[in-house]
């Protein structure tokens, strides 16, 4: 799996709708999610977050533990490690990384290093009260099956865009997520 570090193109919200017009000088945040695969279940699972409903910015919607680098952290697999202590309660040393996957550039100007990583053994999921409602797993063999994705649409400001999904029971997983899930499940096509 060390091959997931390997440079190669990223992926970006913009992927689905090439008509999009960005604005000039646009400049792009770096940020670091850690896509936490997890053994302890038997099976693997990626563990997933629901963001909180009073959330400002994608309130409700399925992410992964992460956030924008921060100036204490070394690079972003320290700003996902972080934000994923922040979030879920994962201790920092807890998780193996295997390496990163291309960056993805999202609609509110970060640009996204999805950081993979393994952990062998269970530990206490603490949500971040005013930052998560929900932590879940997913099967990863759901998630590497490219049959399970589907592209759908909806208007946002005021022209259709459209992105990626890929459902799990009562977890509708769209946009950013489902896009780099996605790129790790095209990633382990080509090994």
């Amino acid at each position: 799996m060390a091959a997931l570090s390997r440079p190669g193109p990223g992926s970006s919200d913009f992927d689905l709708n090439p008509g999009t017009v960005l604005p000039e000088g646009r400049k792009l945040r770096p940020a670091g999610v850690l896509v936490p695969v997890t053994l302890a279940q038997g099976a693997p699972r990626v563990i997933l977050t629901k963001r909180s409903s009073a959330l400002k910015h994608h309130p409700g919607q399925i992410a992964f533990p992460g956030g924008k680098q921060d100036e204490g952290d070394a690079d972003v697999i320290a700003a996902a490690l972080r934000e994923a202590h922040e979030e879920i309660g994962l201790p920092r040393d807890l998780p193996q990384v295997l390496g990163t996957l291309p960056a993805h550039e999202t609609v509110t100007s970060f640009m996204v290093t999805p950081v993979v990583a393994v952990i062998e053994h269970g530990f206490d999921i603490r949500p971040e009260p005013g930052e998560v409602e929900e932590v879940f797993t997913v099967p990863l063999s759901h998630l590497m099956a490219p049959g399970n994705y589907s592209v759908q649409s909806r208007r946002w400001r005021g022209q259709r865009r459209h992105y990626y999904t890929v459902p799990w029971g009562p977890y509708y997983i769209w946009g950013a997520t489902a896009r780099m899930l996605r790129g790790l499940a095209a990633r382990m096509q080509d090994e």
